[in-house]
C-alpha cells in the first residue's frame, strides 16, 4: 500500500515562495502608478495627479457601469414621456366624451320627468273615466311611454348634430406664432395702399408645424399663385379654413383631418415678406374674421 507523507514545513514554505514569485509581476504591475494631467488651454496652470493601474481600471469598469445605467435611465424617461403623451390625448378625449354623455343624461332626464308629469295626468283623468271602471289604462300608458322615449331618441340625434358641429367649428389658432396683421382693411406690406385682408398673418419661424383648427377632408392642397403652398380644408356645417405660404403641405385632397392635426409647416412661398402662416375662415362661402373665433390669434 502507499501512503502519502505530509508535506514538512520547509517544503511548503518553498511552494509558498514559488507562487509568490509567480504573483509578484501582478502586483508590482497593478501597483505601478500612472500620471495623468490636465493642460488648460488658457495660460493657466496644469493639474496632474498620479494613482495606480489598479485603481484606474476600477474607475473604469464604475464608469462602464454608470454609463450603461445612465442609458437605461434615459431609455425608461423617453419610454415615460411617450406614454404621458399618449395617456394625455386619452385623457382629453374621455374628458370630451364624458361631457357629451353628461349632456345626453341631463337632456334625458329632464324630459323624461317633463314627459312623465304629462303622462300622469292623463293616466289620472283616465281613473276618474267611468268608462275605465277605476283602472289604469294601459293602452294609455304604453302610448304615453312611446311618445316620451320618441321625444328621448330626437334628444340624442340633436346631441349628435351637436357635437358634429362643434368638431366642425374652427377653434384657437393653427400655429404658435404673434400676430402681426388683422382681419379687414391694412396698408399692403409689400405693395403699399390700403386693401382688404381676408385673414389674419400669424409670424412663426419656418418649419413650425401648422395644425387644422376643425375636423374635416381636404378639398386642395398645392400651389396657388401668390399665395404659395396652400391647404384648404372643408370642415362641413358651412365652415372651410385655408393655410397659405407653407414651406411643405403635408396632406392629400381626399384625406380626412382631426382638430390638432399637423398639415404642413410654415414658410415664405408666394408673395410675402417673411415666414407666416395667412389664416382664413370662410363661413357659408364669405370670409370671416378668424379672431371671432375661440383662441384664434392669441400668442
Amino acid at each position: 500500500m502507499l501512503y502519502s507523507l505530509p508535506l514538512s514545513y520547509p517544503v511548503y514554505q518553498g511552494l509558498e515562495e514559488i507562487r509568490m514569485q509567480k504573483l509578484r509581476p501582478l502586483f508590482k504591475k497593478l501597483s505601478t502608478t500612472v500620471t495623468i494631467m490636465l493642460v488648460p488651454h488658457s495660460k493657466g496652470a496644469s493639474l496632474s495627479f498620479r494613482m495606480p493601474y489598479a485603481l484606474l481600471g476600477l474607475l473604469l469598469i464604475f464608469s462602464g457601469i454608470g454609463s450603461l445605467y445612465t442609458i437605461s435611465l434615459t431609455y425608461h424617461a423617453l419610454d415615460f414621456y411617450v406614454m404621458k403623451q399618449k395617456y394625455t390625448l386619452m385623457s382629453g378625449q374621455y374628458q370630451e366624451m364624458k361631457s357629451t354623455i353628461n349632456s345626453l343624461k341631463q337632456s334625458e332626464s329632464e324630459f323624461k320627468r317633463i314627459f312623465s308629469l304629462g303622462s300622469r295626468k292623463k293616466v289620472l283623468e283616465a281613473m276618474d273615466d267611468p268608462k275605465s271602471g277605476g283602472s289604469i289604462n294601459i293602452e294609455e300608458l304604453k302610448l304615453q311611454v312611446a311618445e316620451s322615449m320618441a321625444t328621448v331618441s330626437e334628444i340624442r340625434e340633436y346631441l349628435a348634430k351637436e357635437r358634429d358641429v362643434y368638431r366642425a367649428t374652427p377653434q384657437g389658432q393653427p400655429v404658435e406664432g404673434r400676430l402681426s396683421s388683422e382681419f379687414g382693411m391694412r396698408l399692403h406690406p409689400r405693395y403699399g395702399g390700403m386693401k382688404f385682408h381676408s385673414g389674419i398673418d400669424l409670424n412663426a419661424p419656418r418649419g413650425t408645424p401648422i395644425h387644422a383648427t376643425a375636423d374635416g377632408i381636404i378639398s386642395f392642397a398645392g400651389w396657388s399663385n401668390g399665395n404659395g403652398n396652400i391647404v384648404v380644408i372643408e370642415h362641413g356645417h358651412g365652415f372651410s379654413t385655408v393655410y397659405a405660404h407653407n414651406t411643405k403641405n403635408q396632406v392629400q385632397v381626399g384625406q380626412t383631418v382631426k382638430r390638432g392635426q399637423e398639415i404642413a409647416t410654415t414658410g415664405s412661398t408666394g408673395v410675402t415678406t417673411g415666414p407666416h402662416v395667412h389664416y382664413e375662415i370662410w363661413k357659408n362661402g364669405k370670409c370671416v374674421n378668424p379672431l371671432s373665433f375661440e383662441g384664434a390669434g392669441n400668442s
